[in-house]
């Protein structure tokens, strides 16, 4: 952690939302004018979209049917610490840009499903922002976790997650439901060890859970709307948060526990802001006092 340079980390599986946290993030930093330095999770895999196809079958032919970009085997977790904790000791460091699909690959000069090379990060941020996969992972070799001054999760219910995934992949990316179905079991593994427990080293995180029946996410039409879900959400330490003051601003929630509230789905946006904007001029606050 570091009060010069403040890192935010977003954390999220495959599927999971982390894109429309990230906007409502990007709406705070530009009315707050804070200049910010972005890093995608997905510019630190190992391979490139073609290497990891030949990878996936390597994997399949040694007995590895678990091998996935959820765990470490197929992500650089080394550079990416290394990343964090320079940016924190000095504000800078080395990212590079991964293209998605052809839009992308148009803007970054890159054929698409490749990566851009190795770039140093922009001068003068006053904090750097991830989010991907692995914002606060902690393996035998690595601790990303410990670099991160603030780590939401996102994490919606496992049905509601898959269904998320599951038209993402099918409507955009072009995958069968068969195809998506074979990831989801592939990276079962290593999600249970690799995913799941960064959800204990989140400062908050934000659990979106549908009210209307997700049981067979697999056959589902359409993602349950946001009128259509409540979002737990829940502090690592409720100390100094105002709970009350919560409550009374977002219409319709509740406290669930001493460290959690429950919001309508539909208010996730105003709770983001009211809940993330105090936190993140903090940041901003305290890295201008030491500079």
């Amino acid at each position: 952690m570091s009060v010069r340079h403040p890192i935010i980390s977003i954390t999220g599986s495959s599927g999971a939302g982390t894109s429309s946290v990230k906007a409502t993030f990007e709406q705070i930093f530009r009315r707050e004018r804070i200049e910010v330095a972005y890093v995608e999770g997905d510019s630190f895999h190992r391979y490139d979209r073609a290497e990891m196809k030949a990878k996936l079958a390597e994997a399949h032919e040694a007995g590895k049917p678990n091998f996935s970009h959820f765990g470490p085997e197929a992500n650089l977790l080394p550079v990416l610490e290394t990343l964090f904790r320079e940016y924190g000791e000095t504000g800078s460091g080395r990212y590079r840009h991964y293209a998605h699909d052809e839009n992308e690959a148009a803007v970054l000069g890159v054929a698409p499903g490749t990566f851009t090379v190795w770039h140093e990060l922009p001068a003068n941020t006053d904090v750097l922002f991830y989010e991907g996969l692995h914002g606060a992972v902690v393996t035998d070799e690595v601790n990303v976790a410990r670099y991160a001054d603030l780590k939401i999760g996102v994490v919606p219910v496992i049905n509601l997650e898959w269904t998320q995934k599951l038209h993402r992949d099918r409507h955009s990316r072009g995958y069968t439901t068969e195809a998506v179905t074979e990831t989801i079991l592939r990276r079962m593994h290593d999600y249970v060890y690799y995913i799941c427990p960064q959800f204990s080293e989140t400062d908050i995180n934000f659990q979106r859970a549908a009210t209307v029946d997700t049981s067979n996410p697999f056959v589902a039409r359409s993602i349950p709307t946001p009128d259509e879900s409540i979002v737990v959400i829940r502090f690592r330490d409720p100390r100094g948060v105002d709970f009350p003051y919560l409550v009374a601003m977002i219409a319709g929630s509740w406290m669930s526990r001493a460290n959690s509230i429950v919001i309508p789905g539909n208010k996730l946006d105003l709770a983001m802001q009211l809940i993330l904007t105090p936190r993140i001029l903090e940041l901003v606050r305290r890295r201008k006092g030491v500079t």
